[in-house]
């Protein structure tokens, strides 16, 4: 044991001996610096507290905001903000490009084979199933019906008993909290309670899920690639820890899809979830399966949404200008509709919502739920910018880099600004090319869940803003990132709640 401590202890501290020991390469030196033997892990090991804003600075200062990360070995890693290598591996080369075993296998204690976490054949048919269940009515319709009642029954009695209260509350928590209800509604149907009393399972399941992404997510910055593989087989450490959480992520998925199995036997079975929808589907519907779809749901329903509506509320806060012109927005639709501040508004409502619209997507450019997309590549490629990427190489696209690059917003590229996404013509909303935006990714994996997504953040929104006035204190200073799986605020978002007058 204590020999092979020692040697944990030796690869850890190499790159920093390295760091110190080897001169710098001249100041002139262009992308992440490399060193001998290490590469550019010095680099990483220095900045690894400030990853992303460290890659924006790297990035920005490349010709073609394209840069190779070299490590020790021949398997390079290549990262870039460049929307026409972006759109060559998400869609030209789409099958040189895969997620590939090695991002699979750090993410497969906790996800599983599910729909994010599988390449080929059977990341295909989970597709196919999912692309056609997202696309019917009546999903859209239990979408819209549940986010309104657990916007009135749940999100507007807790924020209305902090304005009654006068106390600071957590806002990314209750956003967490909230999603989470609503993701298990919407594709398990079942009441988690978390935002409610008497959720305590929920509540334990969260704490275990956000442990198990954080440590997930450090795989990813793993000095070396054997560190983690050594703890967890010495079952020591942030893996151990990894592994306890793991049981609760999974006891609770696993109770889920066994009620679930038990309904759907039902004679009267008539439920309207997502998960539902798959056990119908013989070739989905192994337990193991579809536990993997439950973690996946969940990650993707509640992770992706309270982090960008966590960003998007400190955001208005710095920006009242814009909050005003939101709230002049939703006054005009109640003119034109007759709803009365109280009443959630349908989805006819929410699609005259221009500018909440614009002002939600451009929090998502400056703050994107998910930051990084890791790929590997199965061929010798050259990219559109005529960077090389080998066999067997990392590859990724940083997408919260991208949305700071001048060379695709332009000046300001760093400020918020909603009228970018605003038709000056006719003020309806103007979209982007996903490969110049890939906040919802593209291509074959386009996110099958941007509409609902937005349905749901626009909800929100609106019926916060009808009612209350979100006040951050110390709102000047950016709050600090934790990267997790998702892009989240560390320490949480603190906020007053005051009743809008």
């Amino acid at each position: 044991m204590e020999f092979l401590i020692v040697i944990i202890f030796f690869l850890v501290s190499l790159p920093i001996f390295i760091f110190f020991i080897f001169p710098r390469q001249p100041s002139s030196h262009i992308g992440f610096k490399s060193y001998p033997i290490v590469g550019s892990l010095p680099g990483l090991v220095k900045n690894r507290h400030r990853f992303l804003d460290w890659t924006v600075e790297i990035l920005s200062e490349c010709p073609t905001q394209t840069a190779v990360f070299r490590r020790p070995g021949n398997r390079q890693f290549v990262m870039t903000a460049n929307p026409a290598n972006v759109e060559f591996m998400l869609k030209t080369k789409f099958d040189s490009f895969p997620k590939g075993e090695r991002f699979i296998s750090l993410l497969e204690d906790l996800l599983g084979r599910g729909i994010f976490n599988s390449d080929g054949e059977m990341w295909w048919k989970k597709r196919k199933t999912a692309s056609y269940e997202f696309s019917t009515r009546s999903l859209r319709d239990f979408v819209m019906t549940n986010v309104t009642v657990e916007i009135n029954t749940r999100l507007i009695p807790v924020l209305s008993a902090a304005a009654t209260a006068g106390k600071s509350i957590d806002l990314q928590d209750i956003l967490e909290r909230f999603a989470f209800d609503n993701i298990c509604k919407l594709a398990f149907n079942v009441d988690a309670g978390c935002l409610g009393d008497g959720g305590a399972d929920g509540v334990e399941f969260m704490r275990a899920f956000d442990t198990a992404a954080t440590i997930i997510s450090e795989r990813f910055q793993s000095v070396t690639p054997y560190s983690w593989k050594i703890k967890k087989k010495l079952d020591i450490g942030s893996e151990k820890l990894l592994r306890e959480s793991i049981v609760t992520v999974h006891k609770f998925a696993d109770d889920i899809v066994r009620h679930t199995i038990d309904q759907a036997r039902s004679s009267n079975n008539t439920n309207e979830d997502l998960l539902s929808r798959f056990i119908n589907i013989e070739e989905m519907n192994s337990p193991e399966l579809l536990r993997d779809i439950v973690i996946s749901f969940i990650l993707a329903g509640r992770d992706t949404t309270s982090s960008a509506l966590s960003w998007f509320f400190w955001l208005l806060s710095k920006h009242p200008e814009v909050e005003n012109k939101i709230i002049q927005e939703l006054n005009s639709i109640r003119e034109r509709t007759g709803k009365r501040i109280g009443e959630v508004y349908g989805y006819e409502e929410l699609k005259l919502m221009n500018y909440l619209h614009a002002a939600i997507t451009e929090s998502l450019r400056l703050y994107p739920p998910v930051p990084v997309e890791i790929m590997s590549c199965v061929e010798d490629n050259v990219l559109p910018d005529g960077t090389f990427v080998g066999k067997a190489w990392g590859i990724s696209y940083n997408a919260y880099a991208m949305g700071r690059m001048e060379s695709i917003w332009g000046k300001g590229c760093d400020r918020f600004d909603p009228g970018r996404w605003i038709d000056e013509t006719n003020g309806g909303f103007r979209g982007e090319n996903p490969y110049k935006f890939p906040v919802f990714h593209a291509g074959p994996r386009m996110c099958l869940g941007k509409e609902m997504a937005y349905t749901q953040m626009k909800s929100i929104v609106a019926a916060v803003l009808d009612r209350f006035v979100v006040e951050v204190p110390g709102k000047k200073e950016r709050p600090e990132i934790r990267l997790s799986m998702t892009l989240r605020i560390k320490g949480g978002l603190f906020v007053r709640i005051h009743e809008r007058t």
